[in-house]
């Protein structure tokens, strides 16, 4: 049986991770390559980049790193450029970039209001700029654009320069499925609901007590299949999305959130 993303070429952005365990980017660029992808794994740090590398070559797999801050110009050209160098084409644009900071609009400091732009809503626009001319040229190609449920619903506290970058991204989506649908791009956006992932643990530990074990416990008795999901989960979604057996959908908002999002309270 043919695997879902043989010979196609894939960036993946943010795919190492902030800590111990599998972040979004790491798990979607390990599965990718597992079902037959060429990954082009793009991180800020170059280790964690390497790390995934190092697990997608030790499974056969095959992945080309690159460092870059997806919030620079110069940096993304060069992610473009680094695909095209190494495969010759990008069939699949995979975002996953994105930081949490808390705060409302009175605690929140101008710098992380323009950090979270920056890194969450600027750099999608610039990986679009970059990768969109190549797969127009291909007529073809598919963007999974991760986002999040906090982007519709209010979580708990104060958090607003990230879901108000998180909630921008479902319109920008729209945006892009629009525009691109006449040339075979299709462009879709995932919103995670709880998730158990390293980038959460950290900084919303305080917003918990503290204490990240209780922080889990509380997170997973939220969720009303008494647990909170992974980065497995959202991995196998952006599989779908990014594969053949999801061609005609675009401008979705898939929520993957374990039924967090039809509670009232």
């Amino acid at each position: 049986m043919q695997k879902l993303m043989e010979g196609k070429v894939i960036i993946v952005t943010g795919a190492g991770s902030v800590g111990e365990g599998w972040g979004n980017g790491k798990a979607a660029a390990a599965l990718y390559a597992r079902e037959g992808g060429k990954i082009l794994a793009v991180d800020r740090s170059i280790d964690a980049a390497r790390q995934t590398q190092e697990i997608i070559r030790s499974e056969g797999g095959v992945c080309e790193v690159i460092a870059a801050d997806v919030s620079k110009t110069a940096d993304v050209k060069a992610i473009a450029d680094a695909a095209m160098d190494h495969f010759g084409r990008v069939d699949v644009l995979h975002n996953n970039v994105g930081i949490a900071e808390t705060g409302g609009p009175v605690e929140t400091t101008e710098e992380s209001w323009n950090r979270l732009v920056a890194v969450n809503q600027t750099s999608l626009f610039l990986t679009h700029k970059y990768v969109l001319p190549i797969m127009e040229k291909q007529k073809k190609g598919a963007i999974v654009n991760i986002s999040s449920l906090a982007a519709l619903r209010w979580i708990g506290f104060p958090y607003l320069g990230y879901t108000t970058t998180k909630a921008a991204i479902l319109a920008f989506t729209k945006n892009v499925a629009m525009q691109y649908a006449p040339l075979g791009i299709r462009a879709n956006c995932i919103l995670p609901g709880l998730m158990d992932t390293p980038m959460i643990r950290e900084p919303l530990k305080a917003s918990y007590g503290g204490d990240i074990e209780e922080m889990r416990a509380k997170r997973h008795a939220q969720c009303p299949m008494g647990f909170m999901g992974d980065a497995w989960d959202v991995a196998h979604a952006s599989l779908f999305l990014a594969s053949d057996n999801a061609r005609y959908i675009t401008g979705l908002d898939l929520i993957v959130d374990g039924g967090l999002s039809l509670k009232v309270a």
